[in-house]
């Protein structure tokens, strides 16, 4: 890697970095969906496939990217060079995750040689866990909720326990997670070249999943201007978990009460990260909440029409589209939706089930 730890990077720029970790970081297919689009009485579904990034999710963009930055900016050192050394007595990566964020940063410690402690709340599946440990990773168990787990994070990472790459925060010029989301930022870029390569005309909706709002908010920055007319930015959540519904209608990150709890695991975040916050309000996203049944159902469906096997974290996006296409403006029969098909499914993929590679 050439850029400085410290100057900002092009989405090309980024991607170009991680592909030399691995060519895992290669872009993933954008997916051209007639059966789904045909089920939703709409023009056209495009798909972004994450399942096949490196790691399983489009998480490995963000956490992975800011924790080598973070490391780098504390040796002042090129992330290159930081790789090549993998120093001695490095500070270790301290984040909180409700299981695919932490897998990125433990993933930014093992290729630098340093070490890290991931933050998890009991309602983490065990198989996320293991992930996180196969990448040389110390959990650290948290009661509550993902919301307990950035507060034990936070606080450790000021007590001295290491450097915090977090995916949220309440500070607008974080540079860390800008650095996360600006990582998620490669995919609006890959999308854009592939929907040119392949002829389509540009999406006029885009249905993307939130927990803190990072990636909804780098790809609401990332498609800025690019969307067709309407250009909709819909943010979807699971009714138990809506933290940025809850912001932007308050205008400020507000903790959502309650436990947080839904099959949709990697979307149970409380409150808004105030940075994603900013953008999507400059954006003019607007969020829907959306019932359990319908986050359940979308994985299902999303096979059944052709799409990729994954989680109702996964298929979130799709199952917003599903349960508000008649109540949205504009979403209909030329209605073209752009969907992120987040991670792929664990389980699938431990067996060796499905063309999951």
């Amino acid at each position: 890697m050439h850029a400085t730890a410290h100057s900002p990077q092009s989405a090309l720029g980024i991607a170009a970095e991680l592909a030399r970790l691995s060519p895992e970081y290669e872009a993933t297919p954008l997916l051209d969906l007639p059966l789904l689009a045909a089920r939703l009485g709409v023009a056209q579904v495009l798909a972004k496939d994450e399942g096949r990034r490196m790691l399983g999710s489009f998480k490995s963009l963000g956490g992975t990217y800011a924790g080598l930055r973070a490391l780098a900016r504390e040796a002042r050192m090129e992330v290159g060079a930081l790789i090549t050394a993998r120093l001695g007595g490095q500070p270790t990566l301290v984040c909180a995750s409700d299981g695919n964020h932490g897998l990125a940063v433990a993933a930014a410690a093992r290729f630098a040689g340093a070490p890290a402690r991931i933050y998890l709340h009991r309602g983490v599946p065990a198989s996320r866990a293991r992930r996180i440990e196969q990448q040389g990773a110390k959990i650290l168990w948290v009661e509550g909720t993902y919301d307990d787990a950035v507060d034990a994070a936070a606080a450790a990472a000021h007590a001295g326990a290491g450097i915090l790459v977090a995916d949220t925060t309440d500070d607008p010029d974080d540079p860390v997670v800008r650095d996360v989301m600006a990582g998620y930022g490669v995919m609006a870029e890959e999308i854009r070249q592939q929907v040119a390569a392949a002829g389509h005309p540009r999406p006029t909706h885009l249905f993307v999943q939130a927990g803190v709002g990072g990636l909804a908010a780098a790809m609401a920055e990332g498609l800025d201007g690019w969307l067709a007319a309407p250009g909709r930015i819909v943010v979807v959540e699971p009714a138990t978990a809506p933290a940025v519904g809850a912001a932007l209608a308050s205008g400020n990150p507000v903790r959502v009460s309650g436990s947080l709890e839904t099959s949709a695991e990697m979307l149970a975040c409380g409150e808004a990260s105030t940075p994603a916050l900013k953008m999507l309000r400059r954006h003019r996203a607007q969020a829907i909440s959306v019932p359990e049944v319908v986050l359940n159902e979308a994985p299902r469906l999303l096979r059944s029409c052709g799409g990729p096997r994954t989680t109702p974290s996964g298929a979130a996006g799709l199952a917003g589209a599903t349960f508000v296409r008649d109540e949205i403006a504009g979403l209909g029969p030329d209605a073209r939706l752009l969907i992120l098909v987040t991670e792929a499914e664990i389980e699938a993929r431990e067996s060796g089930e499905g063309d999951l590679r």
